[in-house]
C-alpha cells in the first residue's frame, strides 16, 4: 500500500461488524504475510485477536491474552458488551493498555509490537502491549572505553534506553516525550530532559524541528542531527553530539541538556553540546583532580598534534630547515634527499594510505580487522621506507599524528579532514600558510553556535563559573554550585 493512500484512510474508524473490519485492515496491508488474525468465538461472540509476526511474544500472547479469554468465555454473560468490558475494566492482562477507534492508530501500534483485540459490534480495538521483538542485549560501549565508569552502553529499544536512564535519575523531574517521525517509518523518538533545568525555549524549539521533518524513513542519530544543529551545513563541526553511555547522558542531562534517544539506534544525540565536551571522559570524575588536569592537557595537545603535526613538519622541512638542530637537520635532509616526492605529496599519501586501511579495518570482521590494519601499516610503511618512496621522519611523524586522533574519537572525522588541509596549507606557504590555517580553524569553531550558545562557551563568551570543568576539573564541592553548564 502506497503512503498516500495509507495517509488518507489512516483516519478512517474501525467498523462495528468484525468481518468488514477485518477486510478493512487486510486492504489496508495488503494482506501482508506477517500479519496474524486470529479468530475466535467467545459464547456467542466472535472477537479477532491481531498480531505482527516476529513484534509481539507468542508466549506473552497465550498467557496474558488467550488463556484470560478461554476463562472468560466459560461464562453464562458473553455477549459482545462484557466481553469488551472484560477486556477494558475487568481484566489485568498488561499495563499497557489503549483504546483505538482508527486504523492509523490500530495499524502503528500493531507494528511496534502490540497485540489487538477486535470484538463484534463494538467498533473499536482494545491494544495490549505484549512486545516480543528481539534485540540485542545491554553490552559494553564499543567507543567510549572507560576505565572506571560504568560498562553499559544504550541498544537498539528505545524503552529499554529509557530505562537506562531512568535507572540513574530517579527524580520526578525527568521527563520522557515521544514522538513519531518519518512519513513511512514512523520511528519513535524520546526527548528526555529534566524539567527545571532544561530551557524550555531549547525544547520547544527541538520538538518543532523534529516535528518538521519531511523524511520517509529515520533509521539513525545521521538523519535526525542535519535538522536539529543548526551549524550542520556551516561548520565543519558540530554542535550536536552523539554519545553510547547511559552515565554520560545523565551528566548531561543534569547540565540543563536535552537528549534525543531514536527507536533502533544505539545511543542519543546530546543538545546543545560545546567543544570543550569532547574532552571530557567519565574517568574524569574517577580520578583525582591533579590526574584529571594532566589528562585534559594530554587530550588537547594530542588534538593539536592530530591536526598539525603533519603540516608543521611539511613546512619545516620545505620552507623553515633553520629551525632544526644541524644533525637532526642533516639527518632530515639525507632521508628526503632519497626520496622520489617533496615532503607534502609524501605526507598526503601516506594519510590518504592510513584512512583506507583503518576503513578497512573498522568495515572488516572484528576478529580480523584489527590485524589487517595493523599488519597492513607495518607491511606498507616498511616497505615504503626501504623502496625509498617515503622517508622514515615522515613516517614517524605519521605514526604519531594517527595515534593522536584515536584519543579523541568523537572529533575524528574533522580530524581526518583538518589534517589534509593543514598539510597542504604548510607544503604551500610554510608556517605563513599554518597560521592562516589555523586563524580559519579558530574562527570555524567560534561561528558554531546552536540556540544561542557559543560552541567555545565558557571560553568565548568567558563565563569564570563554567571554566571549572573545561582545562581542569574542581572538586565536587564546586562542581556542586554549577547547576547547568550552559549560559
Amino acid at each position: 500500500m502506497s503512503a498516500p493512500y495509507f495517509d488518507e484512510c489512516s483516519t478512517l474508524n474501525i467498523p462495528s461488524d468484525l468481518k468488514h473490519a477485518i477486510n478493512l485492515l487486510e486492504q489496508f496491508t495488503g494482506e501482508t504475510a506477517d500479519l496474524n488474525i486470529i479468530n475466535i468465538n467467545i459464547g456467542l461472540t466472535c472477537c479477532a485477536v491481531i498480531s505482527v509476526e516476529g513484534m509481539a511474544s507468542s508466549q506473552l500472547m497465550a498467557e496474558l491474552i488467550f488463556q484470560p479469554l478461554t476463562d472468560f468465555a466459560k461464562k453464562d454473560n458473553t455477549s459482545a458488551d462484557s466481553v469488551w468490558k472484560f477486556l477494558t475494566e475487568e481484566s489485568l492482562m498488561t499495563s499497557d493498555r489503549q483504546i483505538v477507534t482508527e486504523y492509523g492508530k490500530l495499524l502503528e501500534l500493531l507494528f511496534s509490537g502490540f497485540a489487538a483485540v477486535i470484538t463484534d459490534g463494538i467498533g473499536k480495538a482494545c491494544v495490549l502491549g505484549i512486545q516480543g521483538f528481539e534485540k540485542r542485549a545491554v553490552s559494553l560501549p564499543e567507543s567510549e572505553q572507560t576505565v572506571g565508569g560504568a560498562h553499559d552502553s544504550f541498544n537498539e529499544a528505545l524503552r529499554v534506553n529509557m530505562s537506562l536512564v531512568r535507572r540513574r535519575l530517579k527524580t520526578p523531574s525527568l521527563r520522557f516525550q515521544l514522538l513519531q517521525v518519518g512519513k513511512l517509518s514512523r520511528t519513535d523518538v524520546c526527548l528526555a530532559y529534566i524539567e527545571g533545568r532544561a530551557d524550555p525555549q531549547i525544547l520547544d524549539t527541538t520538538k518543532q524541528k523534529l516535528m518538521s521533518i519531511e523524511l520517509d524513513t529515520i533509521f539513525s542519530s545521521g538523519y535526525i542531527i542535519p535538522f536539529v544543529d543548526d551549524s550542520y551545513d556551516r561548520s565543519i563541526f558540530s554542535a550536536a553530539m552523539t554519545t553510547e553511555r547511559p552515565d554520560n547522558a545523565c551528566a548531561a542531562l543534569n547540565e540543563g541538556r536535552i537528549l534525543i534517544m531514536i527507536d533502533g539506534t544505539p545511543g542519543c544525540v546530546v543538545l546543545p553540546t560545546l567543544f570543550s565536551d569532547n574532552f571530557r571522559t567519565m574517568d574524569d570524575y574517577c580520578e583525582k583532580t591533579f590526574y584529571t588536569a594532566f589528562s585534559r592537557i594530554i587530550k588537547y595537545f594530542s588534538f593539536i598534534l592530530a591536526i598539525g603535526l603533519p603540516g608543521l613538519y611539511a613546512a619545516l622541512v620545505m620552507f623553515h630547515p633553520e629551525v632544526f638542530p644541524l644533525k637532526l637537520l642533516l639527518n632530515l635532509a639525507a632521508a628526503e634527499e632519497a626520496t622520489p616526492y617533496p615532503p607534502v605529496v609524501e605526507m598526503t599519501v601516506l594519510i590518504l594510505l592510513f584512512e583506507i586501511m583503518r576503513e578497512a579495518g573498522v568495515r572488516l570482521p572484528k576478529a580480523v580487522g584489527g590485524a589487517v590494519s595493523i599488519v597492513g601499516g607495518l607491511i606498507i610503511g616498511d616497505a615504503a621506507v626501504k623502496s625509498g618512496m617515503i622517508s622514515q621522519p615522515l613516517l614517524i611523524v605519521v605514526g604519531i599524528t594517527a595515534t593522536a586522533s584515536f584519543v579523541l574519537p568523537s572529533l575524528y572525522p574533522a580530524i581526518s579532514v583538518l589534517r589534509i588541509v593543514f598539510i597542504l596549507a604548510g607544503g604551500l606557504g610554510g608556517l605563513y600558510g599554518i597560521a592562516i590555517a589555523a586563524v580559519i580553524l579558530a574562527a570555524d569553531i567560534n561561528a558554531v553556535d546552536q540556540y544561542g550558545i557559543s560552541y567555545t562557551s565558557p571560553l568565548s563568551p568567558l563565563r569564570e563559573h563554567g571554566l571549572r570543568d573545561v582545562f581542569a576539573r574542581s572538586s565536587f564541592g564546586e562542581l556542586a554550585k554549577r547547576r547547568t553548564s550552559l549560559p
